[in-house]
This record gives C-alpha cells, structure tokens and sequence, in this order.
C-alpha cells in the first residue's frame, strides 16, 4: 500500500509531483479469518455392459460417512484441547466462533480417543525406551478422577516423556532393567530390582532449609555441603576432590545424629512398634542410609543434581487440574496421559506440536531418541 503526501507544509499542492523512492516502510502483520474449505467426493456408477451389474466407487478413507470432518479439524481439536488444555465445551465454542463449525463436545473428545489408540504402538516402544535408558527420571502428583483421588506417574528422559493414569500412587513401572533412576525418595521405588538410584539434590536442600528454621545446627552445614555439590557436578570431578567430599558429608552425618541421640526423648507419643523421632532425626538416617543415591551424581557425571526435568513434566498436569478440576472417567485420564507423552516428547525434540499431531493421525509418530 502506497501512502502519498497530498499537500506540503506551506500549503502546495503535491498530487502532480511525482513521488521519489520511500523514505520509510512500516508493516502490519495479522492472521487471515479462516475459512471452510469443503471438498465433495460423489461416488459415481457404472454398469457392466455384460452381466448389467451396477458397480459403484469406493469411498474414500478420508469420508466413511456422508459429512466428516478433515484431518486438519481433529489434529486443531486434539492441539487445543490436549495441547492447550481447553475444556470440551469451551473448545466447541471455540469452533463455533473462529470456524463456524458447530461440533458437539463429545465428537471433539473422540478425536483425542482415536489418535491415543493410534499411538499405541508408539507407546509401547516409548516405554521400552525408558526401560533400557541409562538414566531416567521418575515423578507422580494426584488428581481426581469420577471425584476420587487417582495418579499420574511420568517416567522420563532429555528426549522423551511417559505418563500414566493409575488408580494407585504405588503403581510404579515394573520394567525397568539397570540404569539409574532420579526420583524425590518414594519408597517403592526402592523395590526394583538392578536399578540405581539417584535422590533429588533440590527436594533434600528445601528439607534442609526448613530444620535450619528449627535452628538445628548441623542443617546449615549439609546445606551448604550440597549447594556445593550442586555446583561441583557441573564440571568432572576428581577422585581426590571426590574422597574429600564424601569425608566431610560423613562428618556432618554423624554430628547430626549425635545431636539427636543427645536431645531428651520425643514427647510424641510414637505408633506401634516403632521409636517416634524428629523430623530432622528421620532425615539424618535417610542421608545416612541412602548416601549412594543422594551422592550419584557426584561419581557419575550423567544424573543430574536434581530431579528438575521430572517435576517439569509432571507440572502441566497441575495446570490441567486447575483448569478443569479433573476427569471424569479412567479412559479419559489414560487418553489425557498418551496425548500429553506425545506434546512432550514432540517439545523435547523441538518439533511443532500441531503438525506432530497431524502426523500421528498419519501413522507417523515422533521418534524415539534415548
């Protein structure tokens, strides 16, 4: 578009000037309203000029039904309401609105349920994947399913993501084989068999910053211990530096425990069986019980500190949560889980979501990089 000067500023007329080049070039960038395209596949006749048979065309697969809706409408359904986390009934309204569409909210949903049954395939060689990583994260949050508490389990790595819908917190992956496993110390985890373990640095640091509020002393210390640790990681280690962390961590370990054996006896009145202690007694076994894991990543330079990459996939669950409160069925939950292992995976890989998801409709799911 060509703007002109029609006057100058002392009143001359500039309509029979002809202009020279543009002095400045200003651009307005904005999306095209969408349209509707429709395209009509008519399914002619013919009849054989020897038996007289009518013979009609095959429809294509694209149109099973006399009215359907195109690949680019599911793969827009499934990216809004799965990637976007739109409810159902704010996703048809959407459609009604931009694209003129009226789709009932149930044939939205069934998008999500059609490709999630596509995939798998492609989940089953995810999980696979993960079990036969070198390192992997773990993580689990709750949500409601039909008004019950329920879980969803992620399973991890750089490259991709797993998640399940599991009625049960301790429905952890069975599969597993070798490899280190990163989690937040969930006990069951501890039951897999020829899998190392790696605590999370970030979750023992925020433990540590509440006993320092309690003003235990050695707290302060092992906090400190491991901010170092988080930095010292972050470049090869050597053996010597190695042996004189492991000694001073020792050291913290046992001033802290000869602080607690000092303290008189917990007034708590402790359960059957067991010998009530403090909270910061509880975490001192636990650093001294499990120093392999929580010192993992000091002798292996491929885990990580923390367990950061599990709680950033898990954290969208949260989101969904908040947006629509839950679900109402486990089908549902389980549909939610495929799709979102999809969309994550998809953004580790650094592919765009919406054409990912039309691929999977194609049968061409993202790889599977571990």
């Amino acid at each position: 578009v060509h703007h002109m000067p029609e006057t100058c500023v002392c009143g001359a007329d500039l309509q029979p000037i002809m202009p020279e080049s543009h002095s400045e070039k200003r651009q307005v960038f904005d999306i095209p309203l969408p349209k509707i395209e429709v395209t009509e596949h008519r399914l002619h006749r013919k009849i054989c000029p020897n038996c007289r048979a009518v013979n009609k065309a095959a429809a294509p697969a694209s149109a099973p039904a006399p009215v359907n809706y195109g690949e680019n409408v599911k793969s827009y359904a499934v990216y809004l309401q799965h990637g976007q986390l739109l409810p159902e009934d704010r996703l048809a309204q959407l459609f009604d609105d931009v694209f003129g569409l009226k789709i009932a909210p149930r044939t939205l949903v069934a998008y999500g349920e059609q490709l999630a049954e596509t995939l798998a395939p492609w989940q089953d060689t995810l999980q696979t994947a993960l079990n036969h990583a070198p390192v992997r994260h773990a993580d689990e949050t709750g949500f409601r399913i039909a008004g019950k508490t329920a879980w969803l389990h992620s399973l991890s790595s750089a490259a991709v993501t797993l998640y399940r819908a599991e009625t049960k917190r301790g429905a952890i992956p069975s599969g597993l084989a070798g490899g280190v496993l990163v989690h937040d110390h969930f006990r069951p985890y501890f039951t897999l068999d020829g899998v190392q373990h790696a605590l999370c640095g970030a979750h023992l640091l925020r433990e540590l910053k509440a006993l320092m509020e309690e003003k235990e002393p050695w707290a302060a210390r092992m906090y400190r211990h491991l901010q170092r640790l988080s930095r010292l990681v972050k470049r090869p280690v050597s053996r010597h530096a190695q042996v004189r962390f492991v000694r001073l961590y020792d050291a913290i370990v046992r001033r802290g425990l000869a602080f607690h054996e000092a303290q008189p006896p917990f007034a708590q009145k402790p359960k059957a069986g067991k010998t009530a202690k403090r909270i910061g007694h509880n975490l001192l076994i636990r650093l001294r019980d499990f120093k392999d894991a929580v010192l993992r990543c000091l002798f292996d330079s491929s885990v990580p500190f923390t367990n950061n990459l599990a709680e950033r996939d898990i954290r969208m669950m949260k989101v969904k949560q908040k947006i629509s409160g839950g679900f109402r069925c486990l089908n549902g939950a389980q549909t939610f889980a495929t799709l979102r292992s999809l969309l994550s995976t998809a953004a580790k890989q650094n592919l765009n979501l919406l054409q990912t998801i039309k691929n999977a409709f194609a049968g061409q799911p993202p790889p599977i990089p571990v």
